[in-house]
């Protein structure tokens, strides 16, 4: 049975519009380390992309590589244990700590991460639990979007241009915005997600939210 926020998000969303089972195996592998709320829709909905492909829930093993590139080197690493449950079609990443929940954004496109520091706290696991269904049930379809240089939102253009993506694909910038690539949907390619969101990370470190010393004190 969907629970009240997730079924917020499916009115925002709509039904899955691609779908793969969950091995058991993987979401016993998974209990403690993410929410049981989150293993369990896994296990009811499976992973799945919503809106046409404009945001996924993932296979976390998928990403550890990935993540671990990303996070290296800042105070993350060090944080919290971070796993990807989330992905948009521009490759922003959505991740969840066994200890602080979801309170984490990696912007790929953009090598910035995101996150509040109210939010970059031990949470028991009734609050962690809390923080996904925050996620899907306040969450829209506009905040996983990106928006041109010509100031109109680049997802419907760039399925109507590149086509419908894979699971395991993204629409990624070339070049690079980092490199000096601009914001617009001719520069966009439907790419491979695993290696080129680690090219992106080979390019430059993700600016951070605020102050290391700021993290240093929520680390303790």
């Amino acid at each position: 049975m969907r629970s009240e926020d997730f079924e917020l998000f499916i009115d925002e969303f709509g039904e899955a519009t691609s779908q793969r089972p969950v091995p058991a195996d993987v979401i016993e592998a998974y209990r403690g380390k993410l929410p049981d709320s989150l293993l369990t829709l896994w296990q009811e909905e499976g992973w799945c992309g919503y809106a046409a492909g404009l945001l996924w829930t993932v296979d976390p093993r998928d990403y550890e590589d990935v993540l671990e590139e990303w996070l290296a080197g800042t105070p993350f690493a060090e944080l919290d244990d971070f796993h990807v449950f989330a992905r948009s079609a521009f490759g922003d990443l959505y991740l969840c700590g066994t200890k602080t929940g979801a309170s984490v954004r990696l912007l790929c496109p953009l090598h910035s991460i995101l996150a509040q520091k109210r939010n970059l706290v031990a949470k028991t696991p009734r609050q962690v639990d809390d923080s996904l269904a925050s996620f899907f049930g306040a969450t829209e379809p506009e905040a996983h979007d990106m928006t041109a240089e010509d100031g109109a939102p680049l997802f419907k253009r760039a399925f109507k241009l590149l086509g419908a993506l894979a699971h395991d694909e993204i629409y990624g910038f070339e070049p690079a915005l980092v490199a000096g690539g601009n914001l617009r949907l001719e520069n966009l390619r439907r790419v491979a997600a695993h290696p080129h969101l680690m090219i992106l990370r080979e390019l430059s470190p993700p600016a951070m939210p605020f102050d290391d010393p700021e993290l240093d004190r929520l680390m303790g």
